[in-house]
Order: structure tokens, then sequence, then C-alpha cells
């Protein structure tokens, strides 16, 4: 029930309890007229009224039944109204909340068909509510506004460009992992956030709603928005990656990533975790021949390890390294790999994108430096045929 009801009801007990005690205090006036008239008056002195040991009595009685409760229930219900204030204070991010969760799910025409990972059953969720809960699972709650809004705006792109190309045996539109998307319903966010979901939840339904129906085109055709956590201080160009040159997926400089926990790491193999891994041999105790070949932004285009070639997303993903920018140090019969950056690299950064909200750049400006020769597009207008489903 909302906490407004609750001070309207406290305001009821107040005229309830006043009622009462104007009733009480009717009755009580009766009674003792009644009892007046039937007893003799009391002789008057030039000293004033001369009280009797009955009157006495009855005068105490009327005192403890009228104003011994009045001096109880006044601070009781000053205290109740102190305390209901607190609560809806306290409360009003929840209602906030709410009612923000309430708008993602009423604002949704289209509705998502999720493959849930570890039950293995398909989840249908409204559009909007489905975003909400990919941003909360692909970006830091802590990440500035603008930044969480780019996100939503590519994160519904993605599962638009999914919808609108899928296969009629599919079952789904998409999963809930890096295969697609990460995706927490809300039960699973309210485990995760504890005592800070209505907050959270707030910022995120926030960035959701300011970006409601919103998709990144390219010759007015939805995108394929793919982003990553940190870069190596550039994006990286879809072919060096991927197959496919694609426009709108095009290397630029991304500075603000060197901010991030994921910039540098380091990862040591033994030369028999290396020869498993990438099905090779390596001679002990030599010193190897190691050569790699370099793309536009600097990551590892080929690498020949010993005469064994390999491209640096093989490597990255055999090795799971976190990126493909990485260095090799051998050390006796170990390979130190350090790298740089976190992700695929292709696309929007997600670390760089809050660089930019830090300095003042919209959603709009992060989402047109990153995809490039893009517009921000309706649904509606974009892809009809999907809204009227």
């Amino acid at each position: 029930m909302p906490l407004k009801n609750n001070k309207h009801t406290i305001k009821q007990i107040q005229k309830l309890k006043k009622k009462k005690s104007a009733s009480k205090q009717q009755i009580l006036q009766k009674r003792m007229a009644t009892i007046t008239n039937k007893r003799p008056k009391a002789p008057m002195s030039s000293g004033g009224i001369k009280w009797k040991g009955p009157a006495v009595f009855l005068f105490s009685l009327a005192f403890i039944i009228l104003a011994v409760p009045t001096l109880i229930v006044i601070p009781f219900i000053t205290n109740s109204e102190v305390s209901s204030q607190s609560i809806d204070q306290q409360g009003g991010a929840k209602e906030t909340a709410s009612a923000a969760e309430t708008a993602l799910v009423e604002d949704s025409a289209v509705e998502v068909a999720v493959m849930r990972a570890q039950t293995e059953q398909i989840e249908n969720v409204p559009l909007e509510a489905y975003i909400s809960g990919v941003v909360a699972s692909e970006m830091p709650i802590e990440f500035e506004a603008e930044a969480l809004k780019a996100q939503a705006l590519a994160a519904r792109t993605y599962v638009v460009n999914k919808m609108l190309y899928q296969k009629e045996e599919d079952a789904s539109d998409v999963t809930d992992t890096i295969q697609d998307q990460v995706y927490k319903n809300d039960a699973e966010l309210r485990e995760k956030w504890g005592t800070n979901y209505n907050q959270n939840m707030k910022k995120i339904s926030d960035a959701v709603l300011a970006t409601k129906g919103q998709i990144i085109t390219h010759n007015d055709k939805p995108i394929d928005p793919q982003f990553f956590s940190t870069s190596n201080g550039f994006t990286e160009n879809s072919e060096d990656y991927y197959i496919n040159e694609i426009p709108y997926l095009r290397s630029v400089s991304s500075p603000w990533d060197e901010a991030s926990p994921y910039y540098l790491d380091q990862e040591t193999f033994t030369f028999e975790q290396v020869e498993t891994v990438l099905g090779i041999d390596l001679p002990n105790n030599k010193q190897l021949t190691i050569e790699a070949t370099r793309t536009e932004s600097k990551r590892v285009g080929e690498l020949n390890l010993e005469g064994n070639t390999f491209t640096g997303r093989e490597v990255r993903e055999k090795l799971k390294l976190r990126s493909n920018d990485f260095s090799i140090e051998q050390k006796d019969n170990y390979l130190i790999f350090t790298t740089k950056g976190s992700g695929h690299g292709v696309g929007m950064s997600q670390y760089g994108a809050n660089g930019m909200a830090k300095e003042g750049k919209t959603y709009e400006d992060i989402v047109k430096y990153y995809y490039k020769d893009v517009e921000i597009s309706k649904m509606d207008d974009a892809v009809p045929a999907l809204v009227m489903q």
C-alpha cells in the first residue's frame, strides 16, 4: 500500500480519537449532571466553595478519564507522524522505482523471447523491461547516466536487429549470455543489488526510458551494434577481428579507457599449457621465435610462434586472454602474456563511453562517435513491421 495512504490513516486515527474523547466527555458531563441534580447543593461559606469527599473523588476521576489519555495520545500521534514522514522519505525511491518499472512494461509494444541458460526455458519479456535487464547486467551501475543511455540504445538496437533477421525455426530471439547480451530479470537484480535495488533500478529505468523506442540505423536499417568493455586506446575495424568490412564499425581513438581497471592484465602459461591449448609442440630450454603483425588499432593481427601461425583472435580466445592486443615475454619454459584492453575491441567501448559522458558528452554524441555515419531513429519509423507484430 502506498505510504501516502498510511499518512492519511494516521489522520483518520487522530480524528477518531478526538471523537472518542469528545463522546467520553459528553457522557461524563451527563453523568455528572445527573449526580449533581440528585445531591443537595454544597453549603456556601464566606471562604468560597467547600468541597466534600465525593465531589473531590468525582473531579479526580474526570481528570484521569479526560486529561491523562490526551497527554498520552498527543505525543504518540506526533511520533507516528514523524516516523511516517521518515519512512516516506526512505520509501520514495521504492515508489519511483516501481513507477519506472511499470512504465517499462507498459511502454513496450514488443516482447522479447529470451532463452534462459540456467533453466533452459524461454522467458517472454516486454522490450523495454528486457533492455533494462541488459543495461543492468552489461554496464556498471556506477557509470554516468549518458553512458547508460548509450548502452540502452545499443542493447535495443541489437535485439531489434536480431528479431528482424531471425530464422523461423529459432525458438527464442536471444540468449541471456555473452553469446548475445547478458540479461538478468527483476528477481535476479533484486538479489544482486540487495538494499540498493530501488535506487539502482531507478537509475537504469531512467536511462532506458530516456531512449525509449530509439534504435541506431545506417542507411535506414538497424545496425549490428557491437560493444565491449575496454579498448587498448583504439577500437578495432570489423574486418580485423571478424571477416566482413562493415562501414559503421571503424577504428577510432578511445583514450578514456586507460582509466578502466581492465586496461592492463597479465597471464603466465607453461609451455605445456600453451602446447595443449594451441595444439603445437614447443622445444624446451630454447629461446622461441615470437613474431607478430599489428592491425590499425595496434592489436595482434597474426602471430608466428615458433613456426606456428595464428590470428590474434585465435590466440586470445583459445588462451582466454582479455584482449588480442598482447605482447609475449619468455622466461625459461614459461610465456608471459601482457594484454591491453578487455573484449574484442569492435564498436563501442563501455569505459570509453563513460569517459566521454564524464566530459559532458550526450548519449547521441557517444553513439555517433563509436558508430560511424549512423542515425538515431524511432522504431515506429525504421521497423514498423516489427512494432505491428
